[in-house]
């Protein structure tokens, strides 16, 4: 019998700082599809609010980590989504940073130090318009929010697949 492998989907950010919620929403999206269409048996959905220590013992001991978040780029534009594996080498300075006070990269380090790194990690970051008080996303960042849920479910699927045939 397989030893059950485990992936988790974190949504960074904060419902109440407008687009820092896409993460919130993604993962929302996400558990509305898996209604319809389950994820792969061991998929977890998580909340955060981007402090390290809570990434780190999210995504801790995971065969797959794929995190979602709100950047800021110079220039910007808004609903852009980056696509980053961030295991496979040490970060250089990123093209976009988190909008909380850590960044995700901070986070990577620390668990790359702390040997607490999941087996594989993935971020999506998107680019936000307005992260001030208030709810709910600009009409840019709300328009990726469901396409990237099919993305981020395809990457579980793929590695999921990938997994139980290697």
């Amino acid at each position: 019998m397989g030893t059950r492998m485990r992936m988790a989907v974190i949504g960074v950010g904060n419902d109440f700082r407008r687009d820092d919620g896409v993460g919130w929403a993604v993962v929302a999206r996400l558990r509305e599809r898996s209604a319809a269409r389950p994820l792969p048996p061991g998929t977890v959905l998580a909340l955060c609010d981007g402090d390290p220590g809570r990434l780190i013992g999210l995504w801790e001991g995971a065969d797959l980590a794929v995190v979602v978040d709100a950047a800021h780029a110079h220039p910007g534009t808004p609903g852009r989504v980056h696509r980053l594996e961030l295991d496979s080498e040490r970060l250089s300075q990123p093209p976009t940073t988190s909008s909380h006070g850590l960044g995700l990269g901070e986070a990577v380090e620390l668990a790359r130090v702390l040997g607490r790194l999941p087996g594989r990690l993935v971020a999506y970051a998107v680019e936000g318009a307005d992260t001030s008080m208030g709810t709910g996303l600009t009409p840019a960042v709300a328009a990726v929010v469901a396409p990237l849920a099919e993305s981020v479910a395809a990457e579980i699927i793929r590695h999921s697949g990938a997994a139980a045939r290697g």
